[in-house]
């Protein structure tokens, strides 16, 4: 089977955190310059980049994953990624309506941009993104089944908005088969303490802010073949 070079959780100029140059088209043309396969944009609580991003990554011939960072309530930031675009837009409404509604204001978090399939801005996102929601950790499972995604705890190792370091285990009934670590060496740390991750598939990915943090074709994914419901299976499946 072939490999899939990917970099799954990156971050738009709709991100307030993210740099003002990762536009939609500037994430597609450095993921085809890094010779990445597999791409997904995941901002912080919305969806609202991931059209323009299909666009370019057709064109570039990439496989673009529609994604989402979600914050819970418990501030833990888990990665949702789709099956389809329409469902990540619906998902994206369903969050606008659990987002804690706080202005942002751009002069301190910074801007919140949204583009079109021509890289143009078409609007800004009001509300401050990187707030929590009103979701709980425990409820994304079922989130996920009525949105046809899947759902993969973001950064475990980091020491912020993680579930090791907000809530400090992995609950009982969890049901993810995929998590996502920053570096393979703290995962086999991690191993150790929580049998749980040994039914896990690992991914590592940039969480990328700016243009040269995204991955270089390092870490692969191999599929039946490269339709992103066959992707999805992959990650979630061990």
């Amino acid at each position: 089977m072939p490999k899939l070079f990917y970099d799954l959780h990156i971050h738009s100029c709709l991100s307030p955190c993210g740099d003002d140059d990762m536009t939609p088209a500037n994430i597609v043309a450095m993921a085809f310059l890094k010779g990445l396969n597999v791409i997904a944009v995941t901002d912080h609580n919305s969806c609202k980049n991931c059209p323009a991003v299909l666009e370019y990554a057709r064109k570039y011939q990439i496989i673009a994953i529609p994604g989402m960072e979600l914050c819970t309530k418990e501030e833990v930031h888990v990665l949702c990624l789709f099956k389809n675009l329409s469902d990540a837009l619906c998902f994206d409404e369903y969050v606008s309506s659990k987002l804690i509604k706080i202005p942002n204001n751009e002069s301190i978090f910074g801007k919140q941009e949204i583009y079109d399939e021509n890289d143009h801005i078409i609007g800004t996102e009001p509300y401050l993104l990187i707030n929590a929601t009103e979701i709980s950790f425990d409820e994304i499972g079922d989130l996920m089944q009525q949105f046809h995604g899947i759902y993969i705890p973001a950064h475990m190792d980091k020491s912020s908005n993680s579930l090791f370091s907000n809530l400090g285990f992995i609950p009982p009934e969890v049901d993810f088969h995929c998590v996502e670590f920053t570096s393979k060496d703290r995962y086999d740390r991690y191993l150790l303490q929580n049998p749980y991750l040994k039914q896990c598939n690992l991914i590592i990915n940039s969480d990328a802010h700016s243009l040269g943090n995204i991955n270089e074709p390092v870490n692969y994914l191999t599929t039946k073949n490269n339709s992103i419901e066959e992707i999805l299976k992959s990650l979630d499946k061990f």
